[in-house]
């Protein structure tokens, strides 16, 4: 995975010239470490937009909060909020938990932890996460990023409802490392060739349990303990958040938008020409917006997006800022297929006029046939296809299912497959942002694929999402 840091490159080529194999363990921290913030300020405040606190138990939570900040019990404040969940409902919760993690806690998770965890994966290390979090916290994280073990706070549940209590010691300070040594004998995880991962002050017995220990993004007194005790210190970027200075880019880059489109379309009334004033408006439509916002495009095999055309181009979806950059690359003559629900929405009007997309009515099956056959036409026509087979935009980089609708398109067109694997846009603009931060979008278009039919075709998709898990697992240099 390029476009590290230099530390984070560092510690993961220490990684894969170390150890190998499940008997080493590779145990991470969640909140500030392996996410930037904290999980369960998440979880409240949603309680609190959804008036679910009571003002008895908001002010319990104020005073043992502030109690803890003047050095008592750091560990009261999740009790009072563990007493607060008595009778409720484990699946509701969990539920919870889960949208929580797509609408918030997704786009929190560190591109460079994400990779430190992904290199303890590759050398079949036992990786864990280990937290005083709940697993209704950790676990969404933790399927994202492939790990399976958790070693956290249990809560007790009775008939489908919380008790109120911990099922065992919260697991903060000396009984976090408790719990990673029961879970190393357990496992026959080695602790001295070993790997943790912390960033808080009550981390040091967690982070003294094992061989290789690293204070990642430490708070003050963790830093200052690692210098002590000769332990590396990992410093992370966290996810670029939206500035007053990218709003202020972001609103000029939808004005070059909208700029580039009428430039266009009356570049093609003057000319008499419809299709090239349509072309024109595409690449300043994406080109102008894309300059303002301070947004680079760096693409490998830029020449494949050309060897093969009509075709059906498909990528990944992580972001709204997906579309500008593909049409930014195919520059003219294509469109897409959309729901139609979107053909009225004013953020997608103004590029509708432009590239004419193939609305989708999915009520109906006999007027989406009836459209799909029509795309079909146009690609014969001439017209490319961009799609994105995921069928919706990821929360994180974490490649969804393909859909096959594309494919059946490309053998019933007889066109090829162009797969453009898209890295970087979710963190430029993340999924439920309306602000695009500036940076480089990096670009990989595989090899064509042609010669498409359904006889073949579960397993082509197959090795096809495997090749774009592979690319964006390990970034050709």
């Amino acid at each position: 995975m390029s476009g590290l840091s230099a530390a984070a490159q560092e510690a993961i080529e220490a990684i894969e010239a170390g150890p190998q194999g499940p008997t080493v363990g590779a145990f991470f921290d969640l909140d500030g470490t392996l996410v930037a913030g904290y999980t369960a300020a998440t979880f409240y405040g949603d309680r609190l937009k959804g008036r679910d606190v009571s003002p008895a138990e908001f002010l319990r939570t104020v005073v043992t909060a502030v109690d803890g900040e003047l050095g008592g019990d750091p560990t009261r404040i999740a009790h009072v909020a563990f007493s607060a969940m008595r009778g409720e409902s484990e699946e509701a919760f969990a539920d919870l938990g889960e949208r929580l993690f797509r609408s918030k806690i997704a786009g929190t998770i560190r591109r460079e932890s994400r990779a430190l965890v992904m290199a303890h994966q590759r050398a079949g290390h036992t990786v864990a996460v280990a937290s005083a979090a709940t697993k209704y916290q950790i676990a969404p994280v933790a399927r994202d990023l492939g790990v399976e073990h958790l070693v956290c706070t249990q809560l007790v549940v009775e008939d489908g409802q919380f008790t109120g209590a911990t099922d065992g010691p919260m697991l903060w300070g000396r009984h976090k490392a408790s719990g990673v040594r029961a879970f190393a004998r357990e496992h026959g995880v080695d602790l001295a060739d070993s790997y943790a991962y912390g960033n808080g002050y009550e981390d040091v017995a967690f982070l003294s349990s094992v061989g290789h220990p690293t204070a990642l993004n430490p708070h003050r007194d963790l830093r200052a303990a690692a210098a002590r005790l000769g332990w590396p210190v990992l410093d992370l970027s966290d996810p670029v958040g939206g500035s007053l200075v990218a709003a202020g880019r972001t609103v000029a880059a939808l004005a070059g938008m909208n700029t580039g489109v009428v430039a266009g379309l009356a570049y093609g009334l003057a000319r008499r020409d419809a299709h090239e004033g349509r072309n024109l408006a595409v690449r300043l439509a994406t080109s102008l917006p894309m300059a303002l916002a301070g947004v680079e495009v760096d693409v490998q095999n830029r020449e494949r997006l050309w060897t093969h055309r009509p075709a059906i181009f498909v990528a990944n979806h992580q972001s709204a800022l997906d579309i500008p950059v593909l049409g930014n690359l195919l520059e003219r003559d294509f469109t897409i297929v959309a729901k139609k629900e979107a053909r009225w929405d004013p953020r997608t009007f103004v590029g509708s006029l432009v590239i004419d997309p193939a609305w989708i009515d999915r009520s109906d099956s006999a007027s989406a046939r009836a459209t799909l056959d029509g795309v079909v036409e146009r690609i014969h026509g001439g017209t490319s296809l961009m799609i994105f087979p995921e069928g919706t935009r990821s929360a994180t980089p974490v490649l969804g299912p393909f859909r096959k609708g594309a494919f059946h398109l490309a053998a019933q067109a007889g066109v090829p497959v162009v797969p453009i694997v898209l890295r970087n846009t979710g963190e430029l603009m993340r999924r439920s942002s309306l602000v695009l931060n500036p940076g480089v979008v990096d670009v990989c278009v595989l090899e064509p694929e042609t010669d498409w039919s359904v006889d073949d075709m579960s397993e082509r998709i197959a090795a096809l999402h495997a090749k774009f898990e592979q690319t964006l697992a390990r970034w050709p240099a």
